[in-house]
């Protein structure tokens, strides 16, 4: 369980700038159509995460706007919000009066709520709502993938789980055996969420890895350099076989 650190006190400087100089790289219309469109990319992304901080101890800062995991992995962080066990709620940064919280550590969840807005997605805009805690994985996919992050930290601290995304070049650059990867992540984001359509999901997926598809009817024949993979869905496109080979 990580201790918060300067948990309450506000930075005294003009944020706004920074918050309007970044800019959302990717576009999706629901939580559906993130979850096809980016939705095993950004879960891949944990799995690097988790071979860089798994099992060691973690502690913010808010006022340094860094996590720290063990005791000298430090990395640049935003806050997304945070869930409370007792009321089993949701709470965006931005709507937490009474935290107190510098603009600048909460950049990314205000252009969140901002793109929620334009495009009227109740997730992002909503600042207080009953939650489980596929949301809270889901609103850290999304913030992920739309700021191009290194992956996302659900962060323990007794009375509840606060969300942050971090990037790093070292996260980044962890290697994997891609084939097992993939094979591993792609059940795991459709039996995860709820996903309308698996065909779509894969062929973003692999398409965004770099593979050549050819598609027949229902099954998918992914390839790239000696990697095969293929699969096979129902007429509810739907995944029902898997598999791999190189």
């Amino acid at each position: 369980m990580g201790i918060f650190n300067n948990l309450f006190k506000k930075k005294e400087e003009n944020t706004e700038s920074t918050v309007n100089q970044q800019n959302i790289s990717k576009h999706f219309e629901s939580e559906n159509d993130f979850l096809e469109k980016f939705g095993a990319i950004a879960l891949e992304k944990q799995r690097n995460l988790y071979n860089v901080t798994g099992g060691l101890s973690w502690n913010v800062d808010m006022n340094k706007e860094e996590i720290t995991f063990g005791d000298d992995l430090i990395f640049p962080m935003q806050v997304l919000g945070s869930f409370s066990y007792s009321s089993e709620t949701w709470l965006w940064i931005w709507e937490n009066k009474a935290g107190g919280y510098a603009e600048s550590v909460m950049k990314q969840a205000l252009l969140l709520k901002q793109y929620g807005e334009e495009n009227n997605i109740d997730l992002l805009t909503v600042g207080k709502f009953d939650a489980v805690e596929n949301d809270l994985h889901l609103i850290g996919m999304i913030a992920v993938e739309m700021f191009n992050g290194s992956g996302y930290y659900l962060g323990n601290y007794g009375q509840g789980t606060m969300v942050v995304t971090i990037k790093s070049d070292i996260i980044d650059q962890v290697e994997s055996e891609e084939l097992a990867r993939i094979l591993t992540v792609f059940p795991e984001l459709i039996s995860t969420f709820e996903i309308q359509n698996h065909k779509n999901a894969f062929t973003n997926y692999l398409s965004q890895k770099g593979y050549e598809l050819t598609v027949n009817e229902n099954e998918i024949k992914a390839e790239k350099n000696k990697n095969v993979i293929n699969a096979v869905f129902n007429d509810d496109n739907l995944l029902i076989k898997l598999n791999g080979n190189s």
